[in-house]
């Protein structure tokens, strides 16, 4: 693909995320989720580490988008009032001179769960309000616990793109709306920026965690945001030997994929349905900010079927003995059903080769959530649901 002049890769700097990170630690309800080091598998498979960012720790709300939620809507608010996020910290964002200075504000969404969690847990916490769209074939489990926040929320009958829509059509027609959107179009930039800046802590406290340089970072691709944040972060820590970056995406939901394959550097759309286990990966529009981060330090670009993520889910559910366990669901164990195929299917082979895979290599993967949808957890690592083929 031909590179772009890479204006956003400044996004992702160290400083724009030690000003999340700061941001984060304000919270009473922070710590850093742990950094599962697998040294049994990474044997098993002929690496020489393999580590394991377990997202399922994150502010109790077992998936890690609240991150990108909270810190978007503490930048907003501190626009608004003429100051800086470092002016708006937890105990500022919820106290009595915060209604006085501000007020309240609508804020609006789609999700397949975890990112309208999150924006629901913040809003709570926060005095503000909270309307959540989902898209059709939504779990539950997962309408429920956006509920519990307080949030207004629906299950549309229409795909996750379209809920993007229509979120921002009712932000747009409401006094004080405004969308809080890991995806961005024109006009609408600011925010999914700032939501990537957010993702950036748990990068962050991964890079921290395993004190050495990484050599392949593996990370899914819903919209993008997560991998270009991820890609952008580690691209900036290490400006001159920077790790190798494999993005994974659903098959039935693989723009990048297709837009990597299409090798014009323009984002490719998928639409339809986009029928996935990999709810949180079910988006068929990337975010081109994103993408634009992503078309110049992305080394491949993988479309995975449902079975990858399930056998992930499976092999950290029941690791190698001596290794710990990961509770990893659907969206967050792609990582590493896709590692697993690589090393021990000679299919691949060549991408393996490709990448430089081998007993010096350390990998490493972010299980973005637990079991979000436990009925369907259970379902996969319990009962063999999405057998490997």
């Amino acid at each position: 693909m031909p590179k772009s002049d890479d204006r956003y890769l400044r996004l992702m700097s160290r400083e724009a995320v030690a000003k999340a990170r700061q941001f984060h630690r304000s919270f009473p309800q922070y710590s850093p989720t742990p950094l599962v080091r697998l040294d049994g598998m990474a044997t098993r498979l002929g690496l020489g580490g393999l580590y394991v960012k377990d997202e399922s720790y994150r502010f109790g709300l077992n998936a890690f988008k609240v991150l990108g939620g909270s810190f978007a809507m503490a930048r907003y608010i501190a626009g608004a009032l003429g100051k800086d996020v470092s002016e708006t910290d937890y105990a500022y964002l919820t106290s009595e001179q915060l209604k006085k200075d501000f007020g309240q504000a609508a804020f609006f969404t789609a999700t397949d769960g975890n990112h309208g969690r999150g924006v629901a847990w913040a809003a709570n916490k926060l005095g503000q309000k909270a309307t959540v769209h989902m898209p059709k074939g939504s779990a539950k489990s997962r309408f429920d616990n956006i509920a519990k926040e307080g949030a207004q929320v629906t299950i549309e009958e229409v795909n996750y793109d379209d809920c993007v829509r229509m979120a921002a059509a009712e932000a747009a027609r409401t006094e004080h709306g405004v969308v809080i959107q890991d995806t961005a179009w024109e006009g609408y930039e600011e925010i999914p920026s700032w939501i990537m800046q957010g993702y950036g802590t748990m990068a962050a406290e991964a890079a921290e965690q395993m004190a050495v340089r990484p050599t392949h970072v593996f990370v899914q691709a819903g919209v993008g945001s997560l991998a270009g944040a991820v890609a952008g972060f580690f691209a900036n820590l290490f400006p001159d030997d920077p790790p190798r970056f494999i993005v994974m995406e659903a098959q039935n939901a693989d723009c990048h994929y297709r837009s990597a394959l299409a090798g014009d550097g323009a984002p490719q759309t998928v639409g339809g349905d986009l029928r996935t286990i990999m709810a949180g990966l079910a988006c068929g529009e990337p975010n081109p900010i994103s993408w634009d981060i992503l078309r110049n330090h992305a080394d491949a670009f993988v479309s995975c079927p449902d079975w990858v993520s399930a056998k992930g889910m499976r092999m950290l559910a029941a690791p190698v003995k001596g290794d710990l366990a990961v509770t990893s669901g659907e969206s967050g164990a792609v990582g590493m059903g896709l590692v697993s195929a690589i090393m021990e299917d000679s299919e691949y082979k060549e991408l393996r080769s490709a990448l430089g895979l081998d007993q010096n290599s350390r990998v490493l993967l972010f299980s973005t959530e637990g079991d979000t949808d436990p009925g369907h957890y259970r379902s996969i690592v319990w009962d063999g649901a999405y057998p490997a083929v």
